[in-house]
């Protein structure tokens, strides 16, 4: 019986009838279950539920925070031209349909007579479609030589009506001024130079530049075979006459050749799983266009990285990686950094926009070397911070783009930082969004 009544006094203890609503403090008494029999273990996971909710915004809003800081920072370290953008001068001497000169009103001010020196022989390396050639023309009467060189016979062609069109109808060009094309890869321009005139590889150029973008005119037309997006073979020489392509290095290179080409010059994370499917395509007749190169590295990219977006620019950097081996533009840009420097004459200018990575780093290292540095491998600023005494802040009131400069024995980089476009400039052409401008100064 005294378990029975024990029975009977727990069933009433906890019994519904035993809650008192006023002592619950829920005001009116429910009887729905849930909020009654349940309440503590509802409220406990309730307040777990926004616990987690509260934790999981604070890591989101750290991250975002995080990712914000990070971008100032980049932004920080990049110097963004503070010149004013000229859009009346980029209609004018480019195309903003099919060609837009990258940087132009930075590059005219780097070759602006200065106090100590006129510009009287200028080389344009990569002359594309003369966009920066024309507005140095003009912005110079005192020009005497000029000089223009690309490996692309339509380019060249282009270059030359251009400036043979300017020079006839714009009274304030150079009127006795001599123009040379030659259909040359700029590794050559001391060749070059000794054929326009002896005296002027002796004497040494006031300018020179290398824009090392590709043109509008190369990258749309599909059979060139440097668009992600448009079929065409798998081809990739910037010179016609050249014999090595971009089909040849997927279908018959050895593997690990074709795997150092995806992650060096592509810098591509995924290059293994890239070189093996590349190799597997050989034994189904092999790669020959870009569409069948495009929908085989589509297929190897999965979509957590990044959906379309993901796909396409892991197609862009193994496009990148197999046009820079079909050129061998990394050796040529190094050997013609240094051949471009001996040809200046004392307080002569070289000044090199490049568009990814490796193309600036091998500019800044170069330029490192060239000025005589003792860490020719370092980053600028870090080197910088090593030796004090080789950082000038003493700039020419009459050049403010110069920002900061470093001081060699050969030479003075007067771009310590690489000069981007501004934003106005990227609005209107995407691709100038990873121009860097760079520029070295002989004594």
């Amino acid at each position: 019986m005294r378990i029975v009544a024990s029975s009977m006094s727990a069933a009433r203890l906890f019994s519904v009838s035993s809650f008192s609503p006023s002592r619950l403090g829920l005001g009116a008494f429910s009887t729905t279950p849930q909020k009654i029999p349940f309440l503590g273990i509802t409220t406990s996971a309730k307040r777990n539920h926004e616990t987690t909710k509260k934790t999981k915004k604070k890591k989101e809003d750290l991250k975002a925070m995080a990712k914000s800081q990070a971008a100032i920072v980049k932004e920080k370290r990049r110097t963004r031209s503070d010149r004013e953008f000229e859009l009346d001068s980029v209609q004018r001497y480019g195309d903003t349909a099919t060609h837009i000169p990258v940087l132009l009103g930075e590059v005219l001010d780097v070759f602006s007579a200065s106090k100590t020196m006129s510009l009287r022989s200028f080389v344009d390396c990569t002359v594309g479609a003369a966009g920066h050639s024309s507005a140095i023309i003009q912005a110079h009467p005192e020009l005497r030589y000029y000089v223009g060189m690309d490996i692309d016979p339509l380019a060249r062609e282009k270059a030359v009506a251009r400036i043979d069109s300017l020079l006839r109808s714009d009274s304030r060009s150079p009127n006795d001024m001599k123009t040379y094309t030659f259909l040359k890869n700029f590794r050559y321009i001391k060749s070059v130079l000794s054929e326009v005139d002896v005296n002027l590889l002796d004497s040494g150029v006031d300018g020179v530049l290398m824009d090392l973008g590709m043109s509008s005119m190369q990258v749309n037309n599909p059979e060139r075979g440097f668009s992600v997006l448009g079929d065409g073979p798998l081809d990739m020489r910037m010179d016609p006459q050249a014999s090595l392509r971009a089909e040849d290095i997927l279908n018959s290179w050895p593997d690990a050749e074709v795997g150092r080409i995806l992650r060096e010059y592509g810098e591509e994370s995924n290059w293994h799983s890239l070189q093996n499917k590349i190799v597997k395509a050989r034994s189904h007749g092999g790669l020959h266009s870009t569409g069948e190169l495009v929908d085989l590295i589509r297929n190897a990219t999965s979509g957590s990285r990044g959906g379309r977006q993901g796909w396409i620019k892991t197609a862009t950097r193994v496009f990148q990686a197999l046009r820079i081996a079909v050129n061998d533009e990394m050796k040529t840009l190094e050997d013609s950094l240094y051949a471009c420097f001996d040809c200046l004459a004392p307080g002569g200018r070289l000044a090199v926009i490049s568009f990814h990575s490796l193309e600036d780093r091998i500019v800044k290292q170069t330029f490192l070397d060239i000025i005589g540095s003792s860490d020719r491998y370092g980053d600028m600023d870090k080197e910088s911070e090593k030796n004090p005494t080789n950082t000038r802040t003493d700039i020419d009131e009459k050049e403010a783009w110069i920002k900061q400069m470093i001081h060699g024995s050969k030479g003075t980089i007067l771009t310590k930082r690489p000069i981007t476009p501004c934003e106005e400039e990227e609005k209107l052409n995407r691709r100038s969004r990873s121009a860097k401008l760079r520029v070295i100064q002989k004594i």
